[in-house]
């Protein structure tokens, strides 16, 4: 079999299996293993961890445009200077997700424009991040929201769906 058969049989099966990183690069990677006079396996866990972060890039795209987040307000953004010693360290203790786990409630109160909003978000995004399922709502709109499906007799189907978000902000 040729070498043009054989690159074309590979991809063939990689489409197959579903693969499409590994089906992008696995040519170049095969030279690159060459040169580097790599073993099979390790040209083929190359090739793999490729596919996973691949993988988990596009799934966090995906939770993030699920999620309604505002992404400007991310940790990066925010100017922990302006928040309170306590607070960020609280905040900081958050971004582990164990209170997810624990399935415990987060509470923030203060003032207008004290950034609680883009504080919470952007620990939101980071549970994201770390492959978290959230969602961004106003108070308003999910009451709006739960009242059209009990009007419509959905309400059952409306709750199911929230309940798949672990994290609701």
């Amino acid at each position: 079999m040729s070498k043009t058969n054989q690159i074309e049989a590979v991809t063939g099966n990689l489409k197959e299996l579903g693969l499409p990183t590994m089906r992008r690069t696995f040519a170049a990677a095969a030279q690159a293993a060459r040169a580097d006079e790599q073993t099979f396996e390790q040209y083929l866990l190359g090739l793999s961890e490729a596919e996973l972060s691949h993988r988990r890039e596009n799934r966090i795209g995906r939770l993030l445009r699920a999620s309604k987040l505002p992404l400007e307000k991310s940790w990066a953004a925010l100017d922990t200077k302006r928040l309170p010693t306590k607070v960020v360290h609280q905040a900081k203790a958050l971004l582990d997700g164990g209170f997810v786990d624990r399935r415990e409630n987060v509470l923030v109160f203060g003032p207008p424009g004290s950034g609680k909003t883009h504080l919470l978000c952007a620990v939101a995004q980071e549970l994201v991040r770390s492959g978290r399922k959230v969602l961004f709502t106003t108070c308003n709109l999910l009451v709006q929201e739960l009242l059209l499906a009990k009007r419509e007799l959905k309400l059952p189907k409306a709750l199911k769906r929230l309940g798949g978000y672990p994290v609701l902000l």
